[in-house]
């Protein structure tokens, strides 16, 4: 089994990573940077395939492995795409504390202006970068996007993130309230993973 770094300490996503590449039953493992002592890279990139590059290239160098990183958000037209790549910290940036409520609390204050008679529509998207060494010049990405609808209210209590905000109108559900296997079928990072999974089978 080869290893591979994650270049997260996210628990949410190295639940989702490591369930479907067991199911795709590849010869690799996945290891969180921090068991290795890796520390976050600098994300000053413009957009989620530069951060994702930026993560990748950070954690191959330091570990001496292939790496995958990810960088995702929820991208909100009517808001410019925001919070975009500053999904995660989308409440700090205006002195609130870095967490899944205040971010949420924030993105609701945002779209109060906004609220109409017509849902308001949203994405959350994913890239995924993988790289064989640090230096590799051909990084294998892979993009996943997860259309939906943005709720006046939260709603579920499964997930992560804006997955209580995030209304599926087919299911009639929103991301946090489906069960692992049916999110990972769906979501944007579902989608990523399986083009990078359908790659290194190839």
């Amino acid at each position: 089994m080869q290893k591979i770094v994650l270049a997260s300490n996210n628990q949410g996503k190295l639940a989702e990573f490591e369930s479907l590449f067991a199911k795709a039953n590849l010869p690799y493992t996945i290891t969180p940077q921090g068991k290795l002592g890796i520390s976050d890279a600098i994300e000053d990139g413009l957009s989620f395939v530069e951060n994702a590059i930026i993560k990748a290239r950070h954690a191959s160098n330091a570990s001496g492995l292939p790496a995958i990183a990810d960088d995702s958000g929820l991208c909100v037209p009517i808001l410019g795409n925001a919070p975009g790549i500053y999904s995660a910290r989308y409440a700090s940036l205006i002195g609130g504390e870095k967490s899944d409520a205040a971010n949420n609390e924030r993105l609701l204050k945002e779209l109060l202006p906004h609220r109409k008679d017509v849902p308001i529509a949203g994405k959350f998207v994913c890239v995924l970068v993988m790289v064989r060494h640090a230096n590799d010049p051909l990084p294998i990405i892979a993009q996943g996007e997860w259309q939906g609808e943005i709720l006046a209210q939260l709603q579920g209590d499964n997930g992560f993130g804006y997955d209580p905000l995030f209304y599926i109108p087919s299911l009639g559900k929103s991301s946090a309230q489906l069960d692992k296997s049916a999110k990972n079928a769906l979501s944007h990072r579902g989608q990523a993973l399986a083009k990078l999974i359908q790659y290194l089978r190839n």
